[in-house]
């Protein structure tokens, strides 16, 4: 690795609709400086209910946080603790090494 790599991973987060500012508040607690927040719905799991012929399926939020290697773990750790399946936010967390990224500026990461 040269002196000038970072190395990095992306720590994916899925919880329900309405829990991603919270969810960033606890990130930025742990170290993390940003991320990007998607919309989504669920497909698996529990049975989609059903209103007036129409499926309904819960909405989701995906978090995506690129970190420094060095804090994911415990990053993820305090993620899963407030937001994992046993709370109301139903989450799951899991990462991602990332091995380059072009066109981006880590300004947070530089040393």
């Amino acid at each position: 690795m040269e002196n000038n790599e970072i190395k990095c991973s992306m720590v994916v987060v899925i919880v329900n609709k309405g829990f991603s500012e919270t969810l960033m508040d606890v990130a930025r607690a742990n170290g993390a400086t940003g991320g990007t927040i998607l919309s989504g719905r669920g497909t698996g799991g529990e049975k989609a209910q059903k209103f007036f012929a129409m499926s309904l399926q819960e909405e989701k939020e995906v978090v995506l946080i690129l970190v420094k290697e060095e804090i994911r773990a415990d990053l993820m750790r305090a993620l899963a603790r407030e937001f994992g399946l046993d709370s109301p936010g139903r989450g799951i967390v899991f990462s991602v090494p990332v091995d380059e990224a072009i066109g981006l500026t880590f300004v947070p990461f530089t040393e």
